[in-house]
């Protein structure tokens, strides 16, 4: 199969490329840069100059592939709400590309988005409000009903492994900054969490089985207490962890505060019965006690 991959060479994107080649795949990545041109012809995969902002070069990124899988977005959250706009209409974009073949797309989305305070399921719709993010499954609902083979991919709030650059570090960076490691109240809001590279085989799989749903979820944890998260953060920078009452601890956060008290449990369980994925990886607490990762 030849897969065009967006996010090519970020931390989830590079490890599906990884996958996809070490499985006798032929990858096509997207590249903003010389430097990322050089990184996936290194590892093995063939560049494709573009960006987000090129509608017209993800359309042409789309030629001649037999699927694409869009794991790319711009994690500046100072402008949150424009970067998921944009990815709404690069969802369309690529869909727009593959309009009337049977060739899938698979977009990633977030386990945040779906209501909070019980276990998600792959068939739930992400929870009504304000979050600018439902842009992405708007997006790719949309083109399932125009006949496009559309999957959507979501992710849980902790994507671990080595090279991480996503929301625990952000929680380690408070924590140092600020040399204690805080959970708000008890600290029973719940992460769910999975190992990179089980989140990188299971991209493959949906691919690799034909887009037999209209969700899958690659959670390998359904849910870690932040409780447990902010200790191992604290033990790994030998700094105190400490429960602030709720207001104290959106204080201590900032912009992160939404994030930090997230409480979105999900299961696998249909991913798993149509994959056949089962997850392999270290868990979450493993891989934070683990040498170099709080260090890092």
């Amino acid at each position: 199969m030849h897969v065009f991959v967006t996010g090519a060479t970020g931390f989830v994107g590079s490890a599906v490329v990884r996958d996809l080649i070490a499985a006798g795949h032929r990858v096509r990545g997207l590249a903003r840069s010389e430097a990322a041109a050089a990184t996936l012809a290194e590892a093995g995969a063939d560049p494709h100059r573009g960006s987000l902002e090129d509608p017209d070069s993800l359309v042409r990124g789309t030629e001649g592939v037999d699927a694409v899988v869009h794991t790319a977005f711009n994690h500046d959250f100072t402008r949150f709400a424009e970067n998921c706009a944009l990815d709404g209409r690069v969802i369309a974009a690529l869909g727009g590309a593959l309009l009337g073949s049977r060739r899938p797309l698979i977009v990633t989305s977030g386990i945040g988005l779906l209501p909070p305070g019980r276990f998600g399921q792959e068939t739930d719709a992400p929870a009504t409000g304000a979050n600018p993010r439902v842009a992405t499954e708007a997006a790719a609902a949309e083109l399932a009903a125009r006949g496009v083979r559309v999957g959507v991919v979501r992710l849980p709030p902790s994507v671990h492994g080595t090279g991480d650059h996503g929301f625990v570090p952000i929680l380690i960076g408070i924590a140092r900054a600020k040399g204690v490691s805080v959970f708000a109240g008890e600290g029973a809001n719940r992460w769910p969490a999975v190992h990179r590279g089980d989140a990188a085989r299971l991209y493959r799989l949906v691919l690799e089985t034909g887009v037999t749903q209209a969700r899958y979820h690659a959670v390998a944890e359904e849910g870690v207490p932040f409780r447990d998260i902010a200790a191992a953060i604290a033990r790994g920078l030998g700094v105190p962890c400490v429960s602030r009452p709720a207001e104290d601890a959106a204080a201590h956060f900032g912009w992160f505060a939404h994030f930090a008290e997230l409480d979105v449990p999900a299961s696998s369980a249909a991913t798993r019965a149509a994959l056949g994925w089962t997850p392999e990886g270290p868990g979450l607490i493993a891989d934070l006690d683990g040498p170099g990762y709080v260090a890092a």
